[in-house]
């Protein structure tokens, strides 16, 4: 990880394509020029949404003008309700109305919503053209920008429809931070949380150094790079270490209908309940469950599951997720903070008790 005069590097080196993650303040100026430098040139599609747009769109047009680039900017609703079939189609044709080809590009300006939503129609728009990551949030800085996942919801689950494809490079300005409301800006510290419980246990004792943020970010960009590096398409089992807390909070964001919980929160209590799964089935000791749960609580995250979103949903919806192979469950748990493990142990009676100690 390079450090320059308070912005960081962290690559991301896979077999086939490597990529810069460029992280600091006042970066979303310099993206012109971190697209020329990987020859990105041409149209470009700046793809973001009705909260984000207004506040960057416009001068990181302007900018893109300036150094000869040819931009337009195509804008979806907010919320999560816009990572959907729909939304893609949308895209890709105000894309085709833009003038866009393959020798195009698109920038996913905003969080992770965006980023998913703009990666997928890049996968597919003339059977694949490159993109850009400019996530805007805490969330989409640490985890769903890198990597190269992407997809849309399908009603029967969250993701379940996309593909691997990764972007040209990713560029974090911490400034856009500023912008957040605290419920958004605390939701992405759930991925940060989890980061540190499969890979970062001194990242948690040091209660989450937040007084240098582009370090912090720079730190979980590492994490989940190092991770992805080693099982790009998660076919061997380690990049799934990255879905602690994801396999109950998916169900609960689900069942609690999109939007309900951000996503962050419905990962704070997937987290709550992995890691009490992981004290009764993996040995993980009190002390070290209780950094997990003071983190969540310094982001006053939720903790605690209302009554009225039902364990049967939760449940169902979580037997149509990706993290079930073959109808067993493949469960993340931490037997000492800083580790993680895949286990075929966990039963579904152990799961829907884990829900219900959430009440």
């Amino acid at each position: 990880m390079a450090e320059t005069s308070g912005a960081h590097q962290v690559n991301v080196r896979l077999a086939h394509h490597e990529y810069p993650v460029h992280v600091g303040p006042g970066l979303l100026v310099r993206l012109p020029a971190f697209c020329a430098e990987h020859g990105l040139k041409g149209k470009v599609g700046i793809v973001t949404d009705s909260n984000v747009g207004p506040l960057y769109a416009g001068a990181l047009r302007i900018a893109l003008l300036a150094d000869g680039f040819e931009a337009s900017v195509v804008t979806v609703p907010a919320g999560e309700k816009s990572k959907s079939f729909g939304s893609v189609e949308a895209v890709c044709e105000a894309l085709i109305e833009h003038g866009l080809d393959r020798k195009s590009f698109i920038v996913a300006l905003g969080g992770g919503v965006v980023g998913d939503l703009t990666g997928f129609a890049a996968a597919i728009y003339y059977r694949g053209i490159p993109y850009v990551q400019v996530p805007t949030t805490v969330l989409a800085q640490v985890d769903s920008s890198v990597g190269g996942k992407t997809g849309v919801n399908a009603r029967g689950g969250k993701n379940l429809i996309g593909a691997f494809h990764q972007p040209v490079l990713v560029v974090a300005d911490t400034d856009t931070l500023r912008s957040l409301p605290e419920r958004e800006f605390n939701e992405g510290f759930a991925e940060i949380i989890k980061h540190g419980a499969i890979r970062d246990r001194a990242m948690l004792e040091e209660g989450l150094p937040d007084d240098d943020l582009p370090a912090l970010i720079a730190r979980n960009v590492a994490i989940k790079a190092r991770i992805v590096e080693a099982d790009e398409k998660e076919t061997l089992g380690l990049r799934a270490l990255l879905n602690f807390g994801h396999t109950i909070g998916h169900g609960i964001e689900n069942a609690a209908g999109y939007g309900t919980f951000l996503h962050g929160e419905a990962i704070s209590l997937g987290l709550v309940a992995a890691t009490r799964l992981s004290m009764e089935h993996a040995g993980l000791s009190d002390a070290d469950a209780g950094l997990i749960f003071s983190a969540l609580e310094k982001y006053r995250l939720p903790t605690r599951l209302h009554a009225d979103v039902a364990t049967g949903d939760i449940l169902a919806a979580m037997s149509k997720d990706k993290k079930f192979s073959a109808g067993s469950i493949r469960f993340v748990l931490c037997p000492r903070l800083g580790e993680a493990v895949v286990s075929d142990k966990i039963t579904l009676a152990h799961i829907e008790a884990a829900i219900e100690g959430l009440r």
